[in-house]
């Protein structure tokens, strides 16, 4: 009887695990976004075909190798935090802020980036969006709204992902199938531009083209943890986040070869490529759809976003105490009121510096920040066994550290100043806030366990 009860136990825990499938399709929806529709134009513009489309393959590796550092980290820790968790017990608590502080900039980035997107897709459609200022006054009255939409509450967030994400991946799979008829083969040529015939132009343009890429699969840092939740995750996370990464890799490849081949040199000049390439096969009916499913998937991203970050924002201050405590304060409804106006007025701010591109390449700068000191956590308790892993192995000793240590150090080769400036603006002003809470009798982030077998 015990063993028929242990029994049912075992079955019922197994019903509440995610399926594979399951998890595939979130890994498919939390990475691909508004990258998908847009910068198929920038990739072609600085890199030409074929180291367009190397670069696509290259930074969906590496994402691949920083996914199974987080995967091996996951496993190592019950309690959720990602990488300022694995960080603050790696290297201590100043480090886990500066990354959770991070963390939370590049969410903010992130709606700044996809209104940003948005304004984008709609200057095509709403001519005065071309001017800077009416642009602007679009981007912010939209960011306004999605905070004020906030601060009563939301209870339709996964409704509207949901949604966002059917459309997303419906629009994709109709682009696929209706450009696979309309290729030319003259539009591959040339492979290589001019521009990149020398060694020195070939650095650029490749190192460039690669930090922009990465943009396209910067949602992958969660998939450790959704897949964690599926049965036998020793045996099934890997197998996951290999078929995940390159799925998504063989999409993005795809999409930017069909926009090569029906727009050819057509390419470099629109702003909405897949769009553009759409209406090029269908006519006026063809682009429009692509426009409506990109503009709900983007909007979709930013709702979602607007509404997490601030989440983010106060349990970084009301549960770990790596945060002032104003970033937790909550309003009647629940909504905590501070972290949303800060989100709104930085998302704004960031609005004012620069182009979706640009914002698009803060977003990985950020998230640069938090992937090596997480790789690095990965080597040192690999080495010291202080927190064993009860999940998923990683295999190779440091060799996948290692490359994925070289894959995100690269990154910074493709950073201009203007970036590297909104970085180091971002952790002087974590270091003063860090030194200001420092002076405050605050509990201290609590240790964690290791996980118990």
């Amino acid at each position: 009887m015990a063993q028929s009860n242990s029994t049912a136990k075992q079955a019922a825990s197994s019903m509440k695990k995610l399926s594979f499938f399951s998890i595939f399709l979130l890994g498919i929806n939390g990475i691909i976004g508004s990258g998908t529709f847009l910068l198929p134009q920038q990739i072609y513009q600085d890199a030409g075909v074929m180291w367009g489309l190397l670069c696509i393959i290259a930074a969906g590796i590496s994402t691949l190798l920083i996914a199974l550092c987080y995967a091996d980290l996951s496993g190592r820790f019950s309690e959720s935090g990602g990488a300022w968790l694995y960080s603050y017990h790696a290297y201590g608590k100043f480090v886990g802020f500066e990354v959770g502080f991070f963390m939370w900039f590049a969410g903010v980035v992130s709606i700044s980036a996809e209104i940003a997107a948005l304004i984008r897709i709609f200057k095509n459609m709403i001519p005065s969006l071309s001017n800077q200022w009416i642009s602007l006054g679009f981007g912010i009255g939209f960011i306004v709204l999605l905070g004020i939409i906030n601060l009563f509450g939301v209870n339709s967030v996964k409704f509207v992902s949901n949604l966002s994400s059917g459309l997303k991946l419906l629009t994709v799979a109709i682009f696929i199938i209706v450009g696979a008829f309309f290729l030319k083969a003259a539009n591959f040529s040339p492979l290589v531009p001019e521009t990149m015939h020398s060694s020195g132009g070939l650095f650029k343009s490749v190192s460039s083209t690669y930090s922009v890429v990465f943009y396209m699969f910067t949602g992958f840092s969660f998939l450790p943890i959704a897949a964690r939740k599926m049965n036998n995750p020793q045996k099934n996370l890997p197998k996951a986040l290999v078929t995940i990464m390159l799925s998504v890799m063989t999409i993005y490849v795809v999409v930017q070869a069909l926009a090569i081949g029906v727009l050819g040199a057509g390419l470099a000049k629109t702003t909405i490529p897949v769009a553009e390439a759409m209406r090029h096969m269908l006519g006026s009916w063809g682009y429009y759809v692509i426009i409506a499913g990109s503009t709900i998937s983007t909007f979709g991203v930013a709702f979602a976003s607007s509404f997490d970050v601030p989440i983010i924002a106060s349990s970084l201050s009301d549960e770990h105490h790596l945060l002032p405590k104003f970033f937790g304060k909550t309003n009647r409804y629940d909504a905590p009121y501070i972290s949303i106006l800060l989100t709104v007025v930085i998302s704004s701010l960031l609005l004012l510096t620069g182009s979706y591109v640009f914002l698009a390449t803060c977003m990985v700068c950020a998230n640069f920040v938090q992937y090596i000191p997480t790789i690095l956590a990965t080597m040192k308790f690999h080495n010291n066994k202080e927190f064993p892993t009860q999940g998923f192995h990683l295999p190779g000793g440091y060799t996948i550290p290692i490359l994925a240590l070289i894959g995100s150090m690269y990154l910074l080769v493709g950073f201009n100043f203007k970036v590297i400036l909104v970085a180091v603006s971002v952790f002087i002003v974590g270091v003063i806030i860090y030194l200001a809470e420092a002076k405050f009798d605050r509990t201290p982030v609590s240790p964690v366990s290791p996980k118990k077998e």
